[in-house]
């Protein structure tokens, strides 16, 4: 069965205002003490620094078993409010801050060079997305996922929506986390590559054309990872829940396996324009869960649970051989009737009408996760 890991960003933000801190140098400290002490063997993952410092993400070890994926993701969100309790601050499974910000980058040469490089876009950068690593065999068997599992991704996307707010007001969007990304110049869905020849030489072509800094900047929704022999999907935004990552990490794991059995029999990838899938990402982090999202096949809107439901009838067998299937439906029912981050989110100002209030329930939720 195919292995397969997450890594979530997430916000660091004051435990009383819920204004995001600059303080992931401290928690890192913490974090190592922490680890040092347990000195526990067989513990893999890893919580860590991002762009900004206001932000950390943390990383699973790969495990086949959804049960296990879950405790882990439950740990590693454990590790990382515990290292956050000796800064004044608490972790936050937010994939943008409902109050403004001023983001303040970590200090190193890399992202001091996106500094000078993306200028506006670089300094207003603050998102946290959810990135799923499910085990391929290899370069050729990647690509040829790629390739299949383009189309599916705007779905995963509104499943996931939970960044209405944008420096301090609603956006418009349940995602506007995927709007700020698109500011990049890499990011976004991408064409057929047909072969992983391909796909390696335009990604050397980036390079080279200097707009981007190296391959770490390659901000496909969905690419080849560089360290670890799998397919890193990065549509998604944090989830809000512990349960809701699951639900993605599995339903990415099935896209995999369908595709890659598709790739195995030769049969053609969905021949779906880019313009067109962009329109498609476009739309699902406009509406989320609430709207219509556009179908891949006519390109026309459609209500977005119509679409989740063609994305589990597709991945169903895939789900069903690895013992998913149960999970993921009982998943998607609870989603549908709680809502998903943007819901619960605006849910929660409509009730308050305090954006600091969001954040605190968001808080709430992250530390209950941390709950076996």
């Amino acid at each position: 069965m195919r292995t397969l890991g997450v890594e979530e960003e997430m916000l660091l933000v004051d435990v009383h205002d819920g204004r995001p801190r600059s303080v992931s140098g401290q928690l890192l400290v913490h974090a190592a003490r922490r680890h040092a002490e347990e000195a526990v063997d067989g513990v893999h993952g890893a919580v860590e620094g991002e762009f900004q410092q206001q932000q950390i993400e943390t990383h699973t070890p790969p495990t086949a078993d959804l049960d296990t994926l879950r405790r882990e993701v439950r740990h590693w969100r454990a590790e990382a409010g515990a290292a956050a309790n000796g800064t004044g601050s608490s972790v936050a499974a937010l994939a943008t801050s409902p109050l403004p910000v001023r983001p303040v980058p970590v200090v190193s040469r890399r992202y001091a060079w996106l500094q000078e490089r993306y200028r506006l876009t670089a300094r207003e950068h603050l998102v946290c997305g959810c990135h799923v690593h499910v085990s391929v065999a290899g370069d050729e068997e990647g690509v040829g996922v790629l390739d299949r599992i383009r189309v599916w991704l705007p779905a995963l996307l509104a499943l996931s929506a939970n960044s209405p707010y944008w420096n301090g007001q609603d956006s418009g969007f349940a995602s506007y986390r995927s709007q700020a990304l698109a500011r990049w110049p890499s990011w976004g869905p991408t064409g057929r590559f047909g072969s992983a020849d391909a796909y390696h030489r335009l990604v050397r072509d980036m390079v080279l054309s200097t707009v981007v800094l190296d391959e770490g900047m390659v901000y496909f929704v969905a690419r080849l990872a560089q360290h670890y022999p799998t397919v890193e999907v990065r549509a998604a935004d944090v989830c809000f829940t512990v349960e809701q990552a699951v639900v993605v990490a599995a339903l990415c794991r099935g896209l995999v396996e369908t595709a890659a059995q598709d790739w195995a029999l030769d049969r053609p990838a969905p021949d779906v324009a880019t313009p067109m899938l962009r329109l498609a990402t476009w739309q699902a982090g406009r509406e989320g869960l609430e709207g219509r999202l556009l179908d891949w096949r006519t390109g026309l809107p459609v209500p977005c649970w119509t679409a989740l439901e063609s994305l589990l009838d597709h991945v169903g067998p895939a789900l069903e051989a690895a013992g998913d299937l149960a999970v993921v439906q009982e998943g998607l029912a609870r989603v549908r009737e709680e809502g998903n981050g943007a819901v619960r989110q605006r849910a929660t100002l409509a009730r308050t009408g305090r954006l600091a209030d969001v954040v605190a329930e968001a808080v709430r939720e992250t530390a209950l996760d941390d709950v076996p």
